[in-house]
């Protein structure tokens, strides 16, 4: 099965038994419709918690708001909440994964231009 989707949080890197790893991370895919007789434009989110036990040296790449596109199969969880009440969430153990779009670093490149507009005034104010 394949799914694309956006990483929602900083994936990351759980151990488990004595030696072996995993990678995890959660995906967000959106989706619209339009219901039928009607011109409003519904909106759907999906979650889907995703596992990958083959390398994580992937975890350091699976940054909050990468576009990526899962291969592998597709699982449900299913438990009873705090109330009693029956209920699941989707999981996703990727076999593969393709990185498609990198988030924009929009916080990092305003603070370098800050930086450098600061030392670029320190460097008028030397008379020699």
């Amino acid at each position: 099965m394949e799914i694309t989707g956006r990483v929602t949080a900083d994936a990351s890197v759980q151990k488990v038994n004595n030696d072996k790893q995993v990678v995890n991370f959660s995906i967000a895919i959106n989706d619209n419709y339009k219901p039928k007789g009607s011109t409003e434009v519904k909106q759907v989110v999906t979650y889907i918690d995703c596992s990958y036990w083959l390398n994580t040296k992937t975890a350091q790449w699976l940054k909050k708001g990468t576009l990526v596109q899962l291969f592998g199969r597709i699982g449900m969880n299913v438990y009873n909440n705090s109330q009693g009440e029956a209920a699941g969430t989707l999981t996703f153990h990727t076999n593969n994964i393709k990185i498609l779009v990198f988030p924009k670093k929009t916080e990092s490149n305003t603070a370098n231009s800050v930086v450098k507009k600061k030392k670029s005034k320190k460097t008028a104010d030397v008379p020699f």
